[in-house]
């Protein structure tokens, strides 16, 4: 495997752009922010390997070439932007409007399944095009034919960049909630956590759907 992997040199900058991609904040890492505060760290460490799913997802849809499929294409592109942005706003709705129970208000926090944490993350992830435009647009750089097994190569650096942003990923859902845990008073009701994701969600449904495609992507270089 390690014969597939480009030299030193070329590896470092593969490396770097893969961590300034890991924690630059988007779509997956304020979904992982906002579930650590208000549900602690180990709902945000689930919602990490829900996030890592989903670029694993973008990996495998890129190596078959679908990725630059949807980013060749406007319309393909839209329909991927516009179905995450609507299951952002639609995350931010029903948080808004939802209603806990005196059980849980005496908990001070409405606490969802770690199994739906897991699945919202990775849809989250899967529906956000420009992780899939990050894989078309870098990852080929660092892919050498003399080295053999292109795709294989593709594979394998995009799992490291999962691998890492996970690190990344898990270290945010950590130091989120431990800000939740000082934050959370049991005397409280859960109305401020409920308001900070649904808001989150908003905010970041809207940005979706207003971010357009690279024209470097669509027009070819």
């Amino acid at each position: 495997m390690a014969e597939l992997l480009p030299d030193w040199p070329q590896f470092g900058l593969f490396f770097a752009a893969a961590l300034i991609l890991a924690i630059t904040p988007g779509p997956g890492i304020f979904y992982i922010l906002a579930t650590s505060i208000a549900q602690g760290p180990r709902a945000g460490v689930v919602s990490a390997c829900g996030t890592a799913a989903g670029t694993l997802v973008h990996i495998l849809l890129a190596v078959l070439g679908l990725s630059f499929l949807i980013a060749s294409s406007g319309l393909a592109f839209s329909i991927v932007k516009y179905l995450g942005a609507a299951y952002l706003v639609y995350l931010g709705i029903q948080t808004l409007c939802g209603r806990e129970t005196s059980g849980e208000q005496s908990k001070g926090v409405s606490q969802k399944p770690l199994l739906q944490l897991f699945f919202r993350a990775a849809v989250i992830n899967i529906l956000n095009p420009k992780v899939g435009l990050f894989f078309v647009a870098l990852l080929p750089q660092f892919v050498d034919p003399a080295r053999g097994a292109p795709a294989l190569q593709f594979l394998l650096l995009g799992t490291l960049l999962a691998c890492l942003a996970f690190v990344t990923d898990t270290l945010y859902a950590l130091a989120a909630g431990k800000v939740g845990e000082r934050l959370r008073n049991p005397k409280s009701s859960s109305a401020w956590h409920r308001w900070l994701a649904g808001i989150t969600y908003l905010i970041l449904g809207t940005l979706s759907a207003l971010m357009n495609p690279p024209e470097r992507v669509l027009n070819g270089p």
